[in-house]
């Protein structure tokens, strides 16, 4: 009987911290899906072309109350680090041209998204 007794009595010291264990490595283990999921969702982009290539003086995407402005050189232009949704990109025109939108550009998880060339007007 003595041995049951240890037994049990031993048994239930290990139980104890073989729970906290459980329990740290299930939080661990949460908090790590968790970190990974927002380092696995990259930032995306947009690329065209405007022309005349003299036109235009600015190009920015916007997206509700978010703009973000593009670089531009001899008429091509990128705009980076734009996050995964649907923005229309503006192109602001010099005299004697009209600023012009590409609505419902779709930026995707770590590509860039090419809008082709957009041509001013006068």
């Amino acid at each position: 009987m003595t041995n049951r007794s240890c037994g049990g009595f031993f048994s239930q010291q290990i139980q104890i911290p073989m729970k906290k264990l459980s329990v740290n490595f299930l939080v661990i283990a949460a908090f790590s899906l968790l970190l990974l999921a927002f380092v696995t969702i990259k930032d995306g982009g947009i690329k065209g072309k405007v022309s005349p290539d003299s036109g235009a003086v600015q190009v920015v995407a916007v997206a509700g109350t978010d703009t973000i402005k593009g670089d531009l050189s001899s008429g091509s232009f990128t705009i980076n680090n734009v996050k995964p949704g649907t923005y229309t990109v503006w192109v602001k025109a010099k005299p004697p041209y009209k600023d012009k939108s590409v609505e419902n550009v779709a930026v995707v998880d770590s590509t860039v998204t090419d809008v082709g060339e957009i041509k001013l007007e006068q």
